[in-house]
């Protein structure tokens, strides 16, 4: 698939997410709090999370796809991860003023009611994904599961108390690989199962072993990618201030490497998940989006 026909997708994917997350902010019982919720739910972003859990599950479906059993595991995970961006930026954590081209939710709301966006975000994730009526119950145990392990003290929330207590103390690039293994890869692992989840709710160990291989080097590529960005590109162009990490004394891959060091580790990593990845769309013709957006995220300038 060409960069272009990928991106196209990438945009029709984010399209149909954006209006089935704008279902979820029409309450009419709701406090004033979906208003709060909307302004960083909606109307931005690339939206690669839902991506994967909608390409994920075309790939383990087959002829069976539907996209209507997998929109409410691709919206709770988009919730999940607005309401850490939310977080992340209050003062308290990295003290930013501007994400995806804007003004961040405290610098509009101000922090109290931006930390209660995040919070109902973080609650009204779960019962989205609970109710998914077109998929058995026992899938939505285990993605019940899934979503509270990969966004909980095993995975981003982890990640984000070692960035809190050792992000400017982190002694290796191992150390800072770990710490981006947790708070990147794991909404990246949760896309994956939750779009393997979608169409089979028997799930095989070793499948999940490949998607979380998978997803730990894309999503740790994803990061240093990110790194080498704020420091060649624009807080135009990203959409978000650049040099925040400096600013904040954080470690990032640059303290540890050059840059084309580092985006050598982003091409070996990319090329890892490719090997994963191919082998699940051995013998299936068409798009194989899933190794297309590997090599996108290693192209991608923002």
């Amino acid at each position: 698939m060409s960069n272009n026909e990928f991106e196209l997708l990438i945009r029709e994917n984010a399209q149909i997410i954006e209006n089935e997350l704008a279902k979820y902010m029409n309450s009419k019982n709701d406090n004033g709090l979906c208003e709060l919720m909307s302004y960083s739910l909606l109307g931005a972003g690339k939206r690669i999370r839902p991506f994967i859990v909608i390409e994920a599950s075309k790939l383990f479906s087959g002829k069976d796809f539907n996209i209507k059993r997998v929109l409410p595991y691709a919206c709770a995970l988009e919730m999940i991860h607005t309401y850490s961006l939310i977080h992340d930026d209050l003062p308290s954590m990295d003290n930013d003023d501007y994400r995806r081209g804007k003004l961040t939710s405290h610098k509009v709301f101000g922090e109290g009611k931006a930390l209660l966006a995040g919070d109902t975000l973080l609650t009204y994730a779960f019962e989205v994904l609970a109710s998914n009526e077109l998929v058995s119950d026992k899938s939505v145990r285990y993605a019940t599961i899934a979503l509270s392990k990969y966004a909980g003290f095993a995975g981003m929330a982890g990640g984000q108390m070692i960035d809190l207590n050792s992000g400017e103390n982190i002694s290796s690039f191992d150390e800072l690989k770990k710490m981006h293994s947790l708070k990147t890869s794991a909404l990246i692992k949760c896309a994956m199962v939750l779009g393997y989840l979608s169409a089979c709710d028997t799930p095989n160990d070793k499948v999940i072993s490949d998607l979380e291989a998978f997803s730990d080097n894309i999503g740790i590529a994803f990061q240093i990618k990110d790194d080498i960005l704020d420091k060649i590109s624009d807080s135009v162009t990203l959409g978000k201030p650049v040099g925040s990490d400096d600013k904040n004394g954080k470690s990032t891959t640059l303290s540890y490497m050059s840059i084309d060091e580092a985006q050598k580790q982003v091409d070996d990593l990319t090329n890892d998940a490719i090997k994963i990845i191919e082998a699940y769309y051995e013998g299936i013709c068409g798009m194989h989006s899933l190794v297309d957006l590997a090599k996108y995220m290693v192209d991608r300038k923002k």
